[in-house]
């Protein structure tokens, strides 16, 4: 399976598990936990392995 993790939101407007669609409102950026500033933290899964979310985005 694929899992999308977004870390450091301010505010976090799905619920773990939700399925989204393209565009839709996730959550606000912000800098919970130890973080030196607001900033998103993006982490894909790929059956169990951390890929490089890059290869998810539109060229």
């Amino acid at each position: 399976g694929l899992i999308s993790a977004y870390m450091h939101l301010s505010q976090i407007a799905v619920r773990p598990g939700q399925s989204i669609a393209k565009g839709e409102h996730l959550g606000a950026v912000g800098a919970s936990g130890r973080s030196t500033g607001p900033h998103l933290h993006w982490t894909v899964i790929l059956n169990g392995t951390p890929v490089d979310p890059e290869l998810f985005l539109a060229r």
